[in-house]
């Protein structure tokens, strides 16, 4: 049977599978010190409460199926399960389902695989990993939340060696005042079609708006808004001259100046004020947040999310929560795959035990249980081959030391070891139970690519 790969759910090769272990770890750690605990939900949600919670056309669901209802005669049946196209909708269903067990406010993280529908194009993929932290608390939610939101990416962003992010801040708040001010009632078709300034451009969205309905200075009105960006609080400013006046346009310039004078104390230079921001899904109630690449803003953004005040409701209780997401795979792909990143060796060991014969195989071992019960990885030759062929497959695979037992003497006929640093050639006496290799080399290291 040919093998043939299947586009859109992408596979990595071992030294880029250690690039994302480390983001992995990094985006982990820094969640955790911001005290959001570790959940994970089940892969499949009822299609019909993905459909309702954001899920549209442009989001194909995968339903689930079994291969025997064919053969049971039900082949012709609607699937009832679907693949979740995002974390946020199990989120919100687990924390309806787990209440009586959850104190308040709750603070989550969340590291899983998500599945799309979409056609699979460069940094696009149909299965991809995302990293998740919300908040969400009972009846209601404090504004400071939306503003730590985006200094808890900031600081996972500072840790990776990426280059620059800039989280673009907005709230749904500002555009719906604003619409309602200016006589658009279609608030959230509004938003859909500015949400694709990035992707169409000003002309294109310009059209878009007229053809639904806007008039064309209300659409002129509406792309004015969308031109505002600012690095401080002159945004309020610059929304105040144009001339619309509506209590929710107040209420989202207030809620915003917020997170950005949080930013500007805690995080200067990580956060702007960014009006044509407005994130298509529609169970966002107030600031949402989206991350671009300085540098590469034509990939789009990597990470966003917003606050949501009806998404998880059981019909008494309303649980209003506040998230942000990392599309790790999406932000991955990209880097690696224009070769921004590299590790420093596809493997983890950092020394290879080398084999005299097979008859010694066991001291080989013995060193390398001694190096690993001290925190070093290794790994012992797969043949006791000459040590030039030993040396040489290290090489291969990056590991920068080999380790030779017994190839030191003294004057009383005991034979100790040595170990070489196959990038220097040095080579020096060494005791499994003391050696150490210098911080660096203990683990890969992942780095910017040289230009």
């Amino acid at each position: 049977m040919k093998i043939t790969p299947i586009s859109g759910f992408p596979e990595h090769l071992p030294a880029e599978r250690i690039i994302e272990q480390q983001f992995l770890d990094v985006i982990r750690e820094t969640f955790e010190l911001h005290g959001f605990a570790s959940i994970e939900t089940r892969a499949v949600e009822p299609v019909e409460r993905l459909l309702g919670k954001g899920g549209d056309a442009d989001k194909e669901i995968y339903a689930v199926t079994r291969l025997a209802e064919a053969s049971e005669g039900r082949a012709d049946s609607d699937a009832e399960l679907g693949l979740h196209f995002d974390l946020t909708v199990p989120f919100a269903r687990y924390v309806l389902e787990n209440a009586g067990h959850l104190s308040f406010p709750f603070r989550r993280y969340q590291i899983q695989k998500v599945w799309r529908g979409e056609r699979p194009q460069e940094g696009r993929y149909r299965e991809f990993t995302q990293a998740d932290i919300d908040v969400v608390d009972v009846g209601e939610l404090a504004p400071h939340f939306e503003a730590e939101m985006p200094l808890v990416i900031a600081e996972v962003f500072r840790k990776l060696p990426v280059g620059r992010m800039v989280i673009q801040v907005s709230n749904r708040q500002i555009p719906e005042g604003f619409y309602l001010g200016i006589g658009v009632e279609d608030v959230v078709g509004t938003l859909r079609i500015v949400d694709k300034l990035d992707k169409l451009g000003r002309a294109k969205v310009r059209e878009l708006l007229v053809e639904a309905g806007r008039t064309p200075e209300q659409a002129d009105q509406c792309l004015a808004l969308a031109a505002i960006r600012t690095e401080d609080l002159s945004f309020v400013d610059q929304v105040r001259a144009l001339g619309v006046e509506h209590p929710t346009l107040d209420a989202g310039l207030d809620a915003l100046a917020a997170v950005i004078r949080t930013g500007l104390d805690n995080a200067p230079g990580a956060l702007v004020a960014d009006l044509k921001i407005a994130r298509g899904l529609d169970y966002y109630t107030g600031t949402v947040y989206e991350t671009q690449l300085v540098g590469y803003e034509s990939w789009g953004s990597f990470c966003s999310g917003g606050r949501y005040d009806s998404l998880a409701s059981d019909g008494r209780t309303t649980y209003p929560g506040v998230g942000i997401s990392i599309g790790v795979s999406r932000l991955l792909g990209l880097l690696i795959g224009k070769g921004l990143l590299v590790a420093s060796r596809s493997t983890p060991a950092c020394v290879l035990v080398a084999v005299n014969d097979e008859e010694s195989r066991a001291v080989s071992t013995g060193v390398a249980t001694e190096l690993r019960a001290r925190g070093i990885p290794c790994e012992v030759a797969p043949k006791p081959a000459k040590f030039g062929k030993q040396i040489r497959y290290a090489e291969r695979r990056g590991i920068p030391y080999v380790w030779f037992p017994g190839a030191a003497g003294d004057g009383d006929g005991e034979r100790g070891d040595q170990v070489k640093d196959i990038r220097s050639g040095d080579q020096v006496d060494a005791d499994a139970t003391s050696w150490e290799p210098p911080t660096q080399d203990l683990r890969p290291q992942v780095v910017r690519a040289q230009s």
